[in-house]
């Protein structure tokens, strides 16, 4: 076989046999097709799709491209959580701890920002000290004592998934089915979870800008752990807005801090209960919603979801007295803020425009190699169907350099003000099982 032949059958729309995919992942991973070739046939896949058999083949050989982890040695039924990506989406972070402190085992295997999106493992890195990439023993007994771990997916793990998810993020590949389910699928099944729930987000803010395209990734993502006898849940969440208030790495730490101390935004803690109390279900802790929820809400009040997150940054080399004094997070030099220009309600928001505009001050990667910067980002003062004056603050703007005006009105730009207030979008919009 040769590539340039592959990348010229797809395309042309035509369909890739079990064996070619194969080939193309092997070599991709051993090194023997270049990037340049692969970010071609990336296009061609966005471009012209993939059927349901060639997108389970596609995750089958990126599952098998690397080593599988062996996490029987841990008891009972392991359960971790996905996003396909939003702007302000700290859920994993407050989740995790919750739903260890639950009795759930989760072992979460995170990824970093894609594109206008931020990523967990960026998050987790404004803790000082904090190391996501930890020895698979190390995880192991950090799951099998503490009950999870959040942590990069090792070079043994789906290492096609590494080298792909890397490349999609500099070629505008990201928001495609194929690409997004094989990617998922192949990492989690790979970290040896036995239960998946997955937060699917709809929305100008998500990578399935429409409901149809969303609900099909999750049908998809759903039937590719079917295959692989991992069962799952999807839920069709809204990205129309961002979650909570806080858009960057240090920020939305600190806003997940005050989630688990029973303070956080409305939207941010609803939507950690509603995933949390699936996993605890799935785990086998809870027959019901009602009894998951009241679990999990006893585990914020009394304290112990909070003490669960300071041992996760204990257990991987963090400092956890940010939980106590977010202060010593990483600060930014200056603030800025930027107004109302009218008065009214907020009616609808740019989501995907806010998150790029974070990017474009250094909260996120316009290249592979770029650096995030962990103490800028933007606050959200308002959110949709929130009253606003002429003057007041819709926004701040957190520097360690001056904002291009450019991107000052960019954030402006974002918020759509209306004289008469809007209908507020639900969270929640569908569930796939």
């Amino acid at each position: 076989m040769r590539m340039v032949d592959l990348i010229a059958k797809k395309r042309d729309g035509q369909i890739l046999t079990t064996p070619e995919i194969q080939f193309i992942i092997d070599g991709y991973t051993d090194g023997s097709i270049p990037d340049y070739q692969m970010s071609a046939l990336l296009m061609a896949i966005y471009l012209k799709g993939m059927t349901d058999p060639e997108i389970a083949t596609l995750a089958k050989s990126m599952l098998d491209s690397g080593e599988k982890l062996d996490l029987s040695m841990i008891p009972g039924i392991k359960v971790d959580k996905h996003s396909t990506g939003g702007v302000g989406d700290e859920i994993s972070i407050p989740l995790a701890p919750l739903v260890a402190a639950a009795g759930a085992k989760n072992p979460m295997i995170s990824g970093r920002g894609l594109g206008h999106t931020g990523g967990t493992l960026d998050k987790l890195e404004s803790i000082p000290n904090f190391n996501v990439d930890q020895t698979t023993e190390h995880f192991i007994d950090e799951v099998q004592e503490h009950g999870t771990a959040i942590v990069s997916a090792s070079k043994d793990v789906a290492p096609a998934d590494r080298k792909i998810y890397a490349l999609r993020d500099v070629t505008s590949t990201v928001e495609s089915i194929p690409l997004i389910a094989s990617s998922i699928m192949s990492k989690k099944i790979a970290s040896g979870t036995n239960a998946l729930v997955l937060d699917v987000k709809t929305g100008n803010g998500a990578f399935m800008k429409n409901e149809a395209q969303a609900k099909k990734l999750a049908e998809t993502l759903v039937a590719i752990g079917k295959q692989n006898d991992v069962p799952c849940v999807a839920f069709l969440t809204d990205m129309n807005q961002p979650l909570g208030y806080a858009i960057g790495n240090a920020l939305e730490i600190k806003e997940s801090i005050d989630v688990l101390k029973g303070e956080g935004p409305e939207d941010v803690t609803e939507l950690t209960l509603v995933l949390g109390a699936e996993m605890l279900i799935l785990a086998g802790i809870a027959k019901d919603t009602a009894t998951a929820r009241e679990i999990l809400e006893a585990k914020i009040a009394d304290g112990s979801a909070l003490q669960a997150f300071k041992q996760l940054i204990i257990d991987q080399g963090g400092d956890p007295s940010v939980v106590d004094d977010p202060t010593k997070l990483p600060q930014a030099l200056s603030t800025l803020d930027i107004t109302a220009k009218e008065a009214g309600y907020v009616s609808a928001m740019q989501t995907n425009e806010l998150g790029l505009a974070s990017m474009k001050i250094g909260g996120g990667r316009a290249k592979k190699e770029d650096l995030v910067d962990p103490a800028v980002g933007i606050m959200l003062h308002k959110k949709i169907g929130d009253k606003i004056a002429v003057g007041e603050p819709l926004a701040t703007l957190y520097l360690n350099a001056p904002a291009p005006q450019e991107v000052q009105d960019q954030v402006l730009n974002s918020f759509t003000i209306s004289a008469e207030a809007p209908e507020l979008p639900e969270l929640i919009h569908e569930i796939v099982r």
